[in-house]
Order: structure tokens, then C-alpha cells, then sequence
């Protein structure tokens, strides 16, 4: 059994949809659980449409939400014919879902709602994907991972109850396979005990497609993409980005960890626990060999490059100048969990605390209020935060020149740097 996962760029049109469902076709005779993720930019568009809600403007969340009502209406149109019935009724019913909280007013947090609006992206991709294949002569089975991903209620980076969702798999998902050769179903979503859907965080896709290829004991994991295959860079910010043929599993999850948008950071243990081979292959050329990540040393490597932009440096200094020893920055890691922030970089000295973080408005003043009990506290926004694994002096000075520096780190491997352009 192969597992597939697809992005977004590979579904945002009507011809990229019937490339998928070649791709699939060149594996006719194999069984594969296909993750689907939303198609183009939908997860950006149901975005504003959270933030609109939050914002108490109603009929601005449910315009832009019938703009993304009639894009997939519209794709779904070009696509299917003969099933067109049964896959509107589908879209539908997840219209409907959305549209009834839209016309409620937030009682909740931010995130919670993000994650109840947002989710749909995948189930309306996935649904118009499996009518297509269908429409195309490729027999599938669709279902909805949140009968099967049971999370916690993390919302926006929610984690997997591995035992309950392992039995799931087991008793429903393989199960399926004795009827059908393919299922297509969501990445990126889960849901609570309570049927309140969640959230893996941005690019969950990845993850969860791996955690199928575990709980499934997958003879590979292949996530197509729009490029080559994995690059030194991100081609958009550097045009001059080249293609690696082979990584090992050290050097992607460090390239995901600091902000490469290649890969979710969780994706590679599910696969390491079980060496489950993983490919990132071209959905616009399927001929070509793309990249392979394995558990081998690698010399020789280009330097891997990320660029994180809005960043916000957090400037935390003990009060009464006593060291900031082992209470305070206990304390302080209490914050981030209690208010669900990652840091990305954080500097300590004798009587200061630098911390660099993504800048979530909401959940930045939140921890600089916090934080003011135990520090004075200022912010600095607006940084880029850049990260160069297997770097040179060459490379480090051209990205650079004619930036301030905010704060440094390096190491024999990997030199990080907050910058103001």
C-alpha cells in the first residue's frame, strides 16, 4: 500500500485536478489512501473569513465565504457530470456547517473558531477530487478523517491521540481497502472527543498523510508538489533555488523546524519509527525522479536556506537586575504553553531574556502582559528571521548586506539571524 498526499497547488484547477487523477492512474492496479489537501489559496481565503467572523462582521465573513462557495461550485461544474448531484449535495452539506456559525456571534477563542471555519478547505477539495475520479472511471472511497483523527483540544496545533486513532485506522480505514483500491481523504484536521473539529497547524497535511503511511504500515509516503522536488531554498523568495536529489531526515527536520515550507515539522518521526521510505516527487512532471529523504550521512550539501519573515523580538530584563536563573525562565516556558506559542529563537544573558517569535497579534500581547509580572517587557516587530544550515561566509554575507542585525546565533552547522531590512 502506497500512501499519496497531494497540496493545494496541485488541485487549484480544473486541469491540475485531471493531472491528479493521471498520476493516480499510473497506479491502477495498487491500493493507496490518497490525502487531499485545499485546493490553491482557500486556506488563506477561509482565513479572513475566521477573522472577519471574530470581528463581529458578519456580512463581510459571509461574503467571503460565498466567493469560496462559488469557486468550487464553479470548479466542481467543469468537472463532474454524471455524479454532480450527489457531489453539490455533498458540498452542501459542509456550505451549511459554515454558514450556521457564521451567522452566530464568537463566544470562544479566536483559534477555536479558526479551526471550525478553516477545516472545511480539505473536506470541499476532497469532495470535488472523489467526484471527479469517479466521473473519470477511477472507483474510490471518500471519508471524513475526523471520524477517524481524534485530537486533544489544542486548536490550530492540535496533537493525534495515537491510540485512539491507531484502532480507528485498524478497525475502519484498512477495513475499507478489502471494497476498494483507493480512499481519498483530508489532511490537515482531526477532531475532539466532542466532535469539535481541529487543526494540525499550517501545512498538517504532511503529518497527517504520515501518520496514515505508519498506522497503515505503507510501503512509502510520496508528497507531490509543485517543484522538482525539495530545494535548497524556497524558489519564491530565491529564484536561484536548486534542486537536491537526496536528504537525510537530520537536515529536513531542521529545515521544517525553522520555517521551510517543504515540510511539516512533525512529519518525519512517524515515518523514521517505522523506515518507511519517503519521496517528494513533481505533480507537473511525474517523470522526473524528485527527491528522496533517508537515514544516510550526506556530504556536500548546498546551504539550505530559510527566511521567516514577520517576526517579533520580545525584550524581557529582570526588574531589580537579579540573573535570570532557573525560576524566571521556568516561569516564562510556563507562558508559552499556557498561551500556545513556539519560540523560534531564544538568547539569554545575566539579566535579559530575547525572545523571537511569530507575530500572532493576539497571542504576542497576551505573553508580553504576562510577562510583565516577572519582567520589563518590550517589543520589536517587523524582523525577518534567517536560517542557513550548512552555511559559508560567502552566502552568510550576501544575505546580509545592508540589514541590521537584532541577534545572532551559530553553530558549526547552522547560523540563525533576526534581521531589520
Amino acid at each position: 500500500m502506497r500512501v499519496f498526499k497531494f497540496g493545494g497547488a496541485s488541485v487549484n484547477s480544473t486541469d491540475r485536478v485531471k493531472n491528479v487523477a493521471e498520476i493516480i492512474q499510473g497506479f491502477s492496479n495498487e491500493k493507496m489512501l490518497i490525502v487531499v489537501s485545499a485546493m490553491g489559496k482557500t486556506t488563506n481565503a477561509l482565513e479572513k473569513v475566521v477573522e472577519a467572523f471574530y470581528d463581529n462582521k458578519k456580512e463581510e465573513a459571509l461574503q467571503l465565504f460565498h466567493a469560496i462557495k462559488a469557486s468550487h461550485e464553479n470548479t466542481l461544474k467543469y468537472l463532474v457530470n454524471i455524479h454532480w448531484q450527489a457531489a453539490t449535495a455533498q458540498l452542501n452539506n459542509f456550505f451549511t456547517e459554515i454558514e450556521w456559525l457564521l451567522h452566530d456571534k464568537p463566544v470562544r477563542e479566536f483559534d477555536y473558531y479558526y479551526d471550525q471555519v478553516v477545516c472545511v478547505g480539505e473536506l470541499l477539495s476532497t469532495a470535488v477530487v472523489s467526484a471527479y475520479l469517479r466521473e473519470a472511471g477511477i472507483m474510490n472511497t471518500w471519508i471524513d478523517v475526523r471520524d477517524i483523527f481524534r485530537t486533544d483540544d489544542n486548536f490550530r496545533d492540535a496533537n493525534i491521540d495515537w491510540e485512539f486513532t491507531q484502532n480507528k485506522v485498524l478497525t475502519e480505514v484498512h477495513a475499507l481497502f478489502a471494497h476498494t483500491n483507493i480512499v481519498i481523504t483530508q489532511g490537515f484536521i482531526g477532531s475532539t472527543d466532542e466532535n469539535e473539529s481541529t487543526t494540525l497547524g499550517r501545512e498538517g497535511s504532511d503529518y497527517s498523510a504520515a501518520v496514515f503511511a505508519n498506522m497503515l504500515d505503507a510501503e512509502s509516503l510520496t508528497i507531490w508538489k509543485d517543484v522538482e522536488g525539495v530545494m535548497n531554498a524556497d524558489p519564491k523568495q530565491f529564484p536561484e533555488a536548486t534542486f537536491i536529489s537526496e536528504l537525510n531526515y537530520d537536515d529536513v527536520i531542521e529545515m521544517a523546524y525553522y520555517g521551510a515550507q517543504i515540510i511539516h515539522p512533525k512529519t518525519i518521526k512517524p515515518l523514521q519509527n517505522k523506515s518507511i521510505p519517503f519521496h517528494v516527487k513533481c505533480f507537473v512532471d511525474k517523470n522526473l525522479p524528485g527527491t528522496v529523504i533517508h537515514t544516510k550521512t550526506l556530504k556536500g550539501l548546498p546551504p539550505l536556506i530559510v527566511l521567516k519573515e514577520k517576526q517579533v523580538l520580545i525584550h524581557l530584563h529582570s526588574k531589580d537586575f537579579s540573573f535570570v536563573g532557573e525560576k524566571p525562565v521556568a516561569a516564562l516556558y510556563h507562558l508559552f504553553h499556557d498561551i500556545r506559542v513556539k519560540p523560534n529563537l531564544i538568547q539569554t544573558g545575566a539579566v535579559t531574556i530575547q525572545v523571537c517569535l511569530d507575530d500572532h497579534a493576539e497571542k504576542i500581547e497576551k505573553l508580553a502582559i504576562a510577562a510583565s509580572d516577572l519582567f520589563e517587557v518590550q517589543v520589536e516587530k517587523n524582523l525577518t528571521l534567517l536560517t542557513i544550515r550548512h552555511y559559508n561566509e560567502e552566502i552568510l554575507q550576501k544575505m546580509i548586506a545592508g540589514k541590521q542585525t537584532e541577534l545572532r546565533q551559530q553553530s558549526p552547522d547552522t547560523v540563525q539571524m533576526l534581521m531589520r531590512n
